[in-house]
């Protein structure tokens, strides 16, 4: 299989290929034309590829050349859609990264694009396979929640400005964290809730953190309505100081009617104190989220080993009543309505008031 890597712009671009390279009968080729575009200090197109010993196509329509079976697009949030509608017109399935576009109508014009050229179009939302939240899916999904009242979520991290500086230019981003973070949880909740639809977004954001430095919102809370009756909180806020040992994390806390359940999608880490250098540390293991979401989506017709989203499919849900519904990478409509709650977001920060979602 040959896989086409379209842009270094994101900063999960790098582990895209390093996973990608190692799967065993897959081929990786990036391209990455718009590298003169990079911050001060930032490494893409032809340098970083050589750093991750992956071959590189100077141009994307190069890179189509050579065939590809499927792309993953991670370019700026902006850039997104004439790249998947390349891919559209080359007959070749895409994943692509979130959010899948900074407005309704370029979603809308990526899902119609892939739909008339019948290729598959992902969205790159890697939490759903994390072994806590297949664990989370079996207690409502199986009824040991009961039916789900509220939901606080929280999904922090450090402002990304040092690694990529266009997640904090509005224009390219969509926006700032609220773009960044709440589309995450909402992608899960959508999936939790299976049909269930958001129906009222309020939110508030500031730059508190960052004023002065940066024009994008740095923090925000968002809260949902669904039409199961449900209540989601969403803490959206780049609030890790740089010192912190990791990026982030996401968490949630689920509140049903007959139990309440947590979840810490990050949580598989062992933690402690350098003395050396006098500084905390965290040593990650456990379940590649990235190389799970990536399995899920070049091999749909394979299902994930015991390890749940370690392997090279969807991630069983297990559990009675139809939570055994495997875990599948969310497709195009998917990431439209996370993209439609994050901009009703914006709109009810700027206005002040809850905004309705058809």
């Amino acid at each position: 299989m040959k896989v086409g890597l379209l842009s270094f712009a994101h900063v999960h671009a790098a582990g895209y290929a390093t996973v990608l390279r190692g799967m065993d009968g897959v081929e990786v080729r990036a391209s990455d034309p718009s590298a003169e575009s990079a911050g001060p200090g930032e490494v893409r197109g032809r340098a970083l590829a050589e750093r991750l010993g992956v071959p590189y196509a100077e141009t994307y329509e190069e890179l189509f050349d050579w065939g590809p079976d499927a792309v993953v697009v991670a370019s700026e949030n902006a850039r997104h859609r004439p790249l998947v509608e390349l891919a559209a017109k080359h007959g070749v399935d895409v994943l692509c990264e979130k959010p899948l576009a900074t407005t309704v109508a370029d979603g809308e014009a990526m899902v119609a694009a892939c739909r008339e050229a019948g290729v598959r179009l992902g969205v790159a939302y890697p939490v759903r396979f994390s072994p806590a939240y297949a664990a989370l899916r079996r207690a409502v999904r199986g009824g040991g929640t009961g039916r789900v009242l509220t939901v606080a979520g929280a999904n922090n991290g450090r402002i990304p400005s040092g690694d990529r500086a266009w997640f904090t230019d509005p224009e390219l981003a969509g926006g700032g964290a609220l773009m960044d973070h709440t589309v995450h949880i909402a992608d899960l909740l959508d999936d939790l809730f299976d049909g269930a639809h958001a129906t009222e977004v309020y939110a508030q954001t500031n730059n508190v953190m960052y004023a002065g430095e940066v024009d994008a919102d740095t923090a925000g809370l968002v809260t949902v309505r669904y039409d199961n009756g449900a209540v989601a909180t969403i803490d959206c806020s780049w609030s890790q100081p740089a010192h912190h040992p990791v990026w982030g994390g996401l968490e949630l806390q689920l509140v049903g009617e007959r139990a309440t359940v947590e979840m810490d999608a990050f949580g598989q880490n062992v933690t402690g104190f350098d003395e050396r250098s006098r500084s905390p540390v965290q040593l990650p293991w456990g379940t590649d989220l990235d190389s799970a979401l990536l399995r899920a989506f070049l091999f749909p017709e394979t299902a994930a080993g015991p390890g749940e989203g370690s392997g090279a499919g969807p991630v069983p849900g297990g559990g009675a009543d139809g939570a055994d519904e495997a875990i599948r990478v969310a497709d195009g409509e998917a990431g439209l309505r996370s993209l439609r709650i994050a901009l009703a977001g914006y709109a009810s920060a700027r206005t002040g008031r809850p905004v309705p979602l058809r």
